[in-house]
């Protein structure tokens, strides 16, 4: 919407006839021979015909889009940046007197805000910490538009348009950073199976029949998948040591 006819909207003047209907969202400023006289609140209001003149000022919130513009950010990268605010009069007689059209002032001077903070922001900054750049043009669009009697609500930004030479850059380098990660949790977990493995020698040192009962449960494992044979050197040998041992036993005895 132009700025003209939103503000045509937003503050209707009302021909001197003596009377006229405030709706409940707007505030009636009454001037008499062009001399502020009053503010009339919603309802019936009489005038003085002729003399008086009241001009009706809208209290709604406007959404107002700021479009698209060009930024370089302080690291000299081109963005496009469009974004929406939000704001309603607080006070009608300022917004009145004070500007001859409070919305086609405010929609240039959030384009040069949001210009402003956004190219001096990073443009990592720009992506992560939207929200405090947002606080940031909102709290300068207040104190510019306080005394024009506007409340500027909040700020937000909608789009940012990043160059594709810069959208490829940070894709290879998100790409990056997941394969790096990758790398680290498979190297930690290969530290940590060593550790266990180190800790099992160990244990198995300590305790030699802890290996033989390893073994029979891997016998165990691999004979349920697979009906085959295996014979394990370990057990082999511990079996002839045990033959000879037993037929020395007997030969003792004779």
């Amino acid at each position: 919407m132009p700025p003209d006819v939103a503000a045509t909207r937003e503050m209707v003047v009302v021909p001197n006839l003596g009377i006229a209907v405030v709706r409940q969202y707007e505030r009636g400023v009454v001037f008499r021979l062009g001399k502020l006289r009053a503010v009339r609140e919603p309802g019936m209001r009489f005038m003085i015909p002729l003399v008086d003149r009241m001009r009706k000022v809208g209290m709604r919130t406007v959404t107002m889009p700021i479009q698209s513009q060009q930024i370089i950010t302080r690291d000299n990268v081109s963005i496009g940046v469009a974004a929406v605010a939000y704001y309603r009069r607080v006070d009608p007689v300022k917004s009145i007197v004070e500007i001859e059209n409070v919305h086609a002032a405010i929609n240039q001077i959030a384009q040069t805000t949001v210009r402003n903070v956004v190219g001096q922001s990073m443009l990592d900054q720009v992506l992560s910490e939207t929200e405090k750049i947002n606080e940031s043009i909102k709290d300068l669009l207040d104190r510019t538009t306080e005394r024009w009697g506007v409340l500027v609500e909040f700020v937000e930004l909608k789009d940012i348009e990043l160059p594709q030479t810069m959208q490829r850059a940070m894709a290879r380098q998100a790409e990056a950073e997941r394969e790096k990660r990758a790398k680290i949790i498979a190297a930690e977990g290969e530290a940590l199976s060593a550790g266990r493995l180190a800790e099992a020698a160990d244990v198995i040192a300590a305790h030699p029949i802890a290996l033989q009962l390893r073994n029979l449960q891997i016998l165990s494992e691999i004979a349920v998948e697979k009906n085959s044979t295996i014979v394990f050197p370990a057990q082999f040998m511990d079996s002839v040591r045990a033959l000879s041992s037993f037929v020395g036993q007997e030969n003792a005895t004779r």
